[in-house]
């Protein structure tokens, strides 16, 4: 097939199974875009070149006996590095970590092999999951393959560069405040975050092994790809119980009925209340939302009754109680007793009824990802200027984690440009357990966008 660097995973699958290429073909074209260009941006960190040789191999030999594995069949693909993955070294970015060799293989690398698809490597994070760089000890940073000397966001970076720079069709991401659709945004692809316990998190190293799982909440794995189409593909793929994960519903995501641009009713937000943006974001979700007048049924400025800075707090709160439950910091901060939790889950519970009743008058919210656009590497913690104005690191997460809080599902797709010629990707929101309803919104509102566009250089 042409072009087999850049094309979608599901038109791979298909040529595959077609014997229009071969995954032989298709697997070695990705190893030497990998060697082109993988030294410069560090997105992928371990590579199991010969594994995959073997099992592209494999694949061919299935195709040719008429039995091929599954949708995803042949497709390389990346991981991110904390899904456990046997013999595969899985490391979480952290250096008493560096030489963890799973036996067995997590829910979603075990979802994907038996979909057929060939597991390349895996791609960088930050340590133990907590931050909005790609950077540790282990393996160094990542690079932006827009610019170099950018960061392309964590903790997906890894995944969101690897997939922008055609060093693989997919990756599967996991978020917890934005780590999927922060580094969608600044990277130029697409990014979806499920509703909360929709994909199992069993085999996901947040937490080294033998250590007790604290995140059980707010807490999500998705897709990060070059079109609509591959998130909900891969979703498809990922999503449903595992028998290891038991807070998994028992039944798959509902599929949703068709889906009618002129019958959509759209809200959109330049910016939330008392959070920081460039003008230049919230300019392009101004600009989309206008293009939609006339051929959605209603569109207009919106958001829930909802207290925007109380929810950011309820949402630090939380994580910082159930990262301390297990790892107490150095300045001796108290435990969260048990009813201190229930309480916060109970604030929780205030928060997501106030958006599932916004969800029940609109269908989806359009909203910025971010405060900004790439930013160059540095440490944590410093402020960020945001037109020109010192901002706190931390507000990177002010538009993406509302939907962490409230578990509800929001993917990220790429509309525009800023002055610097750095993505700007637009977020989309919708109801808790409306996935597919979701991501058939995002491909009509796609298809109104340029889509994703190739880094300079990467072609």
């Amino acid at each position: 097939m042409d072009d087999v660097i850049f094309a979608p995973a599901h038109r791979i699958a298909a040529a595959i199974r077609g014997r229009t290429t071969s995954a032989v073909e298709v697997l070695e074209a990705h190893l030497a875009q990998i060697e082109r260009h993988n030294p410069s941006l560090n997105a992928i960190v371990t590579l199991d070149a010969e594994g995959a040789r073997a099992r592209a191999h494999a694949a061919d030999e299935a195709v040719d006996r008429g039995r091929p594995w599954g949708p995803l069949h042949g497709v390389p693909v990346v991981l991110k590095d904390g899904h456990e993955t046997g013999g595969m070294r899985t490391v979480v970015g952290m250096e008493d970590h560096a030489d963890h060799v799973p036996a067995a293989d997590g829910a979603v690398a075990a979802r994907l092999k038996a979909a057929g698809a060939i597991i390349l490597g895996k791609t960088n994070v930050p340590p133990r999951l907590r931050g909005v760089q790609s950077d540790n000890p282990v393996f160094g940073r990542t690079n932006n393959p827009w610019a170099l000397d950018r960061t392309p966001g964590g903790s997906s970076g890894g995944a969101a560069a690897a997939v922008a720079a055609g060093l693989a069709p997919l990756d599967i991401g996991s978020d917890l405040g934005g780590s999927i659709r922060f580094p969608a945004h600044l990277c130029g692809v697409y990014g979806f975050k499920p509703t909360e316990r929709a994909v199992s998190l069993a085999g996901h190293l947040a937490d080294p092994p033998g250590m007790t799982r604290n995140f059980r909440i707010m807490f999500s794995h998705g897709p990060l790809a070059r079109d609509v189409d591959d998130l909900a593909f891969a979703l498809r793929i990922i999503a449903g119980p595992d028998g290891r994960d038991f807070e998994v519903p028992g039944m798959p995501l509902p599929e949703p009925a068709p889906v009618r641009l002129k019958d959509l009713r759209v809200a959109f937000a330049p910016s939330f209340p008392d959070a920081p943006v460039a003008a230049s974001i919230a300019a392009e979700v101004e600009r989309f939302a206008a293009a939609l007048v006339g051929e959605v049924g209603r569109v207009a400025p919106a958001l829930p009754e909802f207290d925007f800075a109380a929810a950011r707090t309820l949402f630090s709160e939380l994580t910082d109680g159930l990262s301390f439950a297990i790892y107490p910091p150095k300045d001796g901060v108290p435990p969260l007793s048990l009813h201190g939790f229930l309480d916060l889950l109970d604030r929780r519970d205030a928060a997501i009824a106030a958006w599932e009743r916004f969800f029940e008058e609109w269908d989806v919210l359009l909203c910025p990802p971010a405060m900004r656009t790439a930013f160059p590497h540095c440490p944590v913690g410093t402020p960020l200027p945001v037109d020109g104005v010192e901002q706190p690191y931390w507000s990177l997460l002010d538009y993406t984690c509302p939907f962490n809080l409230t578990g509800a599902p929001a993917g990220v797709m790429p509309v525009g440009f800023d002055g610097d010629g750095l993505p700007i990707g637009l977020q989309v929101a919708g109801r808790r357990w409306d996935d597919f309803r979701v991501l058939a919104i995002m491909k009509l509102l796609a298809e109104r966008t340029p889509g994703f566009v190739r880094p300079p250089g990467f072609g």
